[in-house]
């Protein structure tokens, strides 16, 4: 099992932040890495909620994805789990002091060769996953 975390200071209320998770609109617009577009088929945002999509990458390809969202506790945490490969859960905490919120975005893989063999894509597109989050979160 491997797990990879990467950590992201947002200067907005626990939330601010939050809601742009619980708007499917605003999620829809932020979710995956620089360049990615996505289109929804189901979200769910609700615990045991579906959430099917399609992530639609700057090379051209499609990149379909199927989650169920396993816990959300407002302004708090967020528990996604990957149901189809590659298989991992995603749990986002979200931690808030003076205004200022820290997300702690955390996925555990099923496979650890998988992990291991894309960990440098993965964390890239981790942070990039938080730069588009924080500008939603800020009007950017």
């Amino acid at each position: 099992m491997t797990v990879l975390s990467t950590l992201r200071d947002i200067d907005a209320p626990a939330s601010g932040v939050f809601a742009a998770f619980a708007d499917v609109k605003r999620l829809e617009r932020w979710w995956g890495p620089a360049g990615f577009t996505n289109t929804f088929e189901i979200c769910e945002f609700e615990p045991g909620g579906s959430w099917v999509y399609t992530m639609h990458g700057p090379d051209g390809r499609d990149y379909p994805n199927e989650c169920v969202f396993r816990e959300i506790v407002p302004n708090r945490k967020v528990v996604i789990e990957h149901v189809v490969l590659p298989k991992y859960t995603l749990t986002i905490t979200l931690s808030e002091n003076d205004d200022k919120t820290t997300v702690k975005w955390e996925q555990v893989f099923e496979n650890e060769a998988f992990a291991v063999r894309m960990l440098d894509f993965l964390e890239t597109a981790n942070g990039q996953n938080l730069d588009r989050l924080t500008a939603e979160v800020l009007g950017q």
